[in-house]
């Protein structure tokens, strides 16, 4: 009775088990087929359905392909339209050419059989996994979420950041790209580029220059003030206002050091900064003022 028990218990659980029914099944089916029509059962029920999902699979990926690029151009189109700023502009196309590959897998995996749904129960259970084994990159997309809606910098924009100096040449969903004005791309993460420290040269339509000229003791300091003061007017790239700052700074050790402050235009900085110094070098001597260098008096007792 006990056996009886057992075995009506057993096949009631065959019975509600569509699973171990199906596979109960195929087992028959394989047991009843002669050895004689394997071959081709396995090529009519396996292979051939199989050959044809790979087939479809191939061909939506070489259209999905394609209608990637297609749909990628067509937004860069329609942003360039709309004069969308190219900051923005280069951060949606990596972001939209992400998406739309990732959908293209999932229609692919689904073309080939694979339960999706259980595709999408794996991943978040992992998820927790990959978040923290990609912590770091997911730091960089926030990063570069943060730096699109608040506009520290943008595309043309000269930057200081990480020891890094450049103009931005495009900003992507992970990563800042850099070029130096002695043409080295640097790419900097956008996670340490939107919570750290980081200087735009860019931002303001004028910057200031300083310089410290220097001259000997004994020259005559105000005749070097004047010198520096024509030197700024004759320069039509220093702006009038704010008014040049000169005064003397310091008394050094071997040279009277003078400072001098002026407003230009961004893009004029460096070609003013570099010019200021060849003119000063070539008009102080031509005026009788001294370029001083370190010395040291040095007094011999008999």
């Amino acid at each position: 009775m006990a056996n009886d028990t057992i075995v009506s218990k057993f096949s009631e659980t065959i019975q509600n088990d569509s699973t171990i029914m199906t596979m109960a099944e195929t087992i028959e089916k394989v047991k009843d087929t002669p050895i004689s029509e394997w071959g081709p059962n396995l090529v009519n029920n396996y292979l051939v359905p199989l050959g044809i999902k790979l087939v479809v699979a191939f061909l939506i990926f070489l259209v999905g392909r394609w209608l990637v690029k297609v749909i990628k151009n067509s937004l860069h189109r329609m942003m360039e339209r709309r004069k969308t700023d190219v900051s923005l502009r280069s951060f949606l196309d990596s972001l939209i050419s992400v998406l739309l590959n990732f959908i293209l897998i999932i229609i692919i995996i689904s073309v080939l059989g694979i339960n999706t749904s259980s595709l999408v129960a794996l991943l978040a259970s992992a998820g927790l996994a990959v978040g923290m084994a990609l912590s770091g990159t997911l730091q960089n997309f926030a990063g570069g979420v943060v730096i699109m809606i608040f506009r520290p910098f943008k595309v043309g924009d000269y930057i200081s950041a990480q020891g890094q100096e450049g103009t931005v040449k495009e900003i992507q969903i992970f990563n800042t790209i850099i070029k130096t004005l002695d043409n080295k791309i640097i790419t900097i993460p956008n996670g340490i580029l939107s919570t750290g420290i980081m200087t735009n040269f860019g931002k303001e339509e004028t910057r200031r220059v300083d310089w410290t000229f220097s001259i000997s003791y004994g020259d005559d300091y105000d005749k070097a003030k004047a010198v520096l003061k024509n030197l700024c007017n004759d320069d039509t790239r220093i702006l009038k206002n704010p008014e040049v700052f000169i005064e003397l700074a310091k008394l050094n050790s071997s040279s009277v050091d003078i400072t001098v402050r002026a407003w230009v235009k961004s893009a004029d900085y460096w070609n003013v900064f570099f010019s200021m110094n060849e003119k000063v070098y070539k008009t102080f001597p031509a005026e009788g003022l001294n370029l001083p260098f370190p010395q040291m008096d040095v007094h011999v007792k008999q």
